[in-house]
């Protein structure tokens, strides 16, 4: 088998944040240079932008299977140069589509390789982390800035929208120079990361992976631009207005607001929603200063931005490719959010989305203020049906019911909890009657007063603890908004940890073994099959599935109450640090890598029959099938299929069809 490593440099008039597709898919697109190494030899590069071919052989081995194409952050290459061969193989339809792509089976990306050791996802900070000789060279985001996107005319460069080699023939050669440098540095990442290497399963999930976000989902234009229209419009007011009531000429400058604030006798050291949200319950706060912090929040409606993305991401095939990023969580390996975040949009609770939609693309204010009150968060509950199926199709979604409910209880053997996921599922009341001693789950009136409040306690708890989480997990998840108290949370943490103890235990002693693992340098087992070991500086933990999570530099240190466990990792802010962890939060870790392997497994059996899935979200698949085709009954059975190395897991599915993605 041979081996091509490659790194493009491309020039597109779109930008890069709105995902490689959308950038590849203007007719102003090109690649610049082309550098390559074959099966480890030297590294060569094509100057494509000043006339140079890229070799025959090299053009055959990109479409062939006899070679593994290899790049850091594959995805970028494959679809840039699916476009290249395809317009300079095209005679008779120049016209471009994402069904000429490059199998993806034939790639390997590195990046990826990096993120399952849990290392750095930047190909600089990754060769930094890991001390390869080969660094990348610093002078790269300069010379990208230059000849890789559009720039600024001016007299001084003639007014030219495009810098070209002849404009500046230095900063050529050092453009070609970092082209060369950066195979080098991605064949050192990937000649120090050999010693563990990617399992084959992990490939052929990432080629499926990579059909799906070349398949990608329609969009839906009229709703996605009137939405944006009536976000303007409404924006522009609540702008004028809070102009009026401040006096300022700039009230998103947060300095002067916060200045005018504290004018107004209502001081605040931030601005954050939560506090803003929890300073508009003060009835003793000024009416000028809550309608202003109230104007500000709707301002910020960061979820109704989305429909800007949506409509800018959409190609010329009028779907959104790229919503997803394979291994994007490197601590479960589960996949990220691009672009709409699919993992992150807003739940739809209104009644009739029909009519909704109909208002926004009508662009009937007025009309949906009336029946909906609130055009902002109108216009938020419809993003998720921006994603529509094509016409003569529908979506079917089917998603795990309480997959790390079950999941969690089957490794810590908690079997009053498999046993309500074996029978009636209901595990929100179950777990409120372990709680509050209620008895038979069947012989509890739920639909009560004393019943709906137990079983939104049965919920929160089930939801926020089982992950070693306390009062503050409670909070997070919502308690205190349903009406809890906050002297009755630490009660109901300690109901769920007294009806839930082997789970209790389960969290205890994976953080023994771990530390056992670090300290002595032992293989330690756990429950399900799970085991614990050190190697090469890295902390492993391997799944039943034979999947492992990595730890870079774990280790530990004395803590107050004994030994801490710590690790490097990806931090809120900063790029890459040092972490703790404890028992609960790798439980956490361990849970939700299982789970998605379970999703995994299930999304290459739905492939297998022609269930196409278009994107997915942790627990959920969405597939696009024509009508008369496909059923949800059988998408939930294909979902649901107990893999080889879970048994014992009960699994259920639910599932709808729609024309229109929605949570149902």
């Amino acid at each position: 088998m041979n081996t091509l490593n490659i790194d493009i440099e491309t020039y597109s008039d779109v930008d890069i944040k709105y995902g490689v597709y959308r950038y590849v898919d203007s007719p102003n697109f090109e690649i610049l240079l082309f550098a390559y190494s074959v099966n480890g030899g030297e590294r060569k590069c094509v100057d494509l932008a000043q006339g140079e071919k890229i070799p025959t052989e090299i053009l055959n081995a990109l479409s062939n299977s006899y070679t593994v194409k290899i790049a850091y952050n594959a995805q970028f290459e494959r679809v840039c140069l699916s476009k290249y061969l395809f317009e300079k193989s095209s005679l008779f339809n120049p016209k471009w589509t994402f069904q000429e792509m490059l199998d993806p089976s034939q790639w390997h990306c590195t990046m990826v390789h990096a993120c399952q050791l849990g290392l750095p996802m930047s190909l600089g900070q990754c060769a930094k982390y890991i001390n390869v000789t080969e660094k990348k060279d610093n002078k790269g985001t300069q010379l990208i800035n230059f000849f890789s996107k559009p720039c600024k005319p001016t007299k001084a460069n003639g007014y030219r929208t495009r810098n070209l080699p002849e404009h500046d023939p230095e900063k050529w050669q050092l453009f070609i120079d970092y082209c060369i440098q950066d195979v080098r540095t991605e064949m050192a990442i990937a000649d120090k990361l050999q010693r563990f290497p990617v399992f084959d399963q992990e490939w052929e999930l990432y080629a499926l992976d990579q059909h799906i976000n070349d398949r990608g989902t329609e969009v839906d234009k009229t709703l996605a631009e009137s939405a944006i229209y009536l976000m303007e419009e409404v924006a522009a007011e609540n702008m004028d207005r809070l102009k009026e009531i401040t006096g300022l000429e700039n009230p998103n400058s947060l300095k002067q607001f916060k200045e005018w604030l504290a004018e107004q006798g209502a001081p605040f050291e931030s601005l954050g929603k939560d506090l803003v949200v929890a300073a508009l319950q003060n009835e003793d706060l000024p009416v000028q200063v809550k309608e202003a912090l109230q104007l500000r929040l709707k301002l910020s409606n960061s979820s109704t931005k989305k429909y800007i993305m949506m409509d800018n991401a959409t190609c010329s095939d009028n779907r959104i490719h790229g919503l997803l990023q394979f291994y994007g969580a490197t601590r479960t390996g589960r996949w990220a959010g691009r672009l709409l975040q699919v993992q992150n949009l807003p739940r739809n609770y209104l009644s009739d989305l029909d009519y909704a939609r109909q208002l926004v693309k009508q662009q009937e204010r007025e009309a949906i203020e009336v029946f909906y009150d609130s055009v902002p968060d109108t216009l938020k509950q419809l993003i998720r049906t921006g994603l529509i199926a094509k016409e003569g199709n529908r979506f079917i979604v089917s998603d795990f019911s309480a997959i790390e409910a079950r999941v969690i209880a089957w490794y810590a053997g908690q079997e009053w909890v498999l046993d309500v996921f074996r029978t009636h599922g209901k595990i929100y009341e179950a777990t409120a009657a372990q709680m509050f001693h209620l008895g038979a789950v069947e012989d509890y009136d739920w639909k009560s007063n004393d019943g709906k409040e137990m079983r939104q306690r049965g919920k929160v708890a089930t939801l926020a603890l089982g992950y070693q989480g306390a009062a503050g997990a409670l909070t997070a998840m919502g308690a205190l908004e349903q009406g809890i108290s906050e002297e009755e949370l630490p009660d109901i943490v300690q109901r769920w940890r007294e009806a839930n103890k082997k789970i209790v235990n389960f969290w205890y002693n994976t953080q023994r073994a771990v530390i056992q693992c670090l300290s002595e340098g032992e293989v330690k087992k756990g429950p399900k099959g799970l085991r614990f070991f050190k190697k090469g500086g890295f902390l492993f933990i391997q799944l039943p599935s034979g999947r492992r999570l990595s730890y870079a530099k774990a280790h530990l240190e004395e803590g107050n109450y004994g030994p801490a466990i710590f690790y490097e990792g990806q931090g809120d802010k900063v790029a890459f640090q040092k972490l703790q962890t404890y028992g609960g939060k790798l439980v956490e870790n361990i849970v939700q890598a299982t789970a998605r392997d379970v999703l995994a497994e299930a999304m290459v059996r739905l492939d297998k029959n022609n269930y196409p899935i278009v994107f997915h979200v942790h627990d959920e698949a969405v597939a696009e099938l024509p009508y008369g085709q496909g059923s949800i009954e059988a998408m939930n059975e294909l979902l649901t299929v107990q893999p080889d190395w879970a048994e014992g897991l009960p699994l259920n599915a639910e599932g709808f069809e729609t024309e229109y993605y929605m949570k149902d």
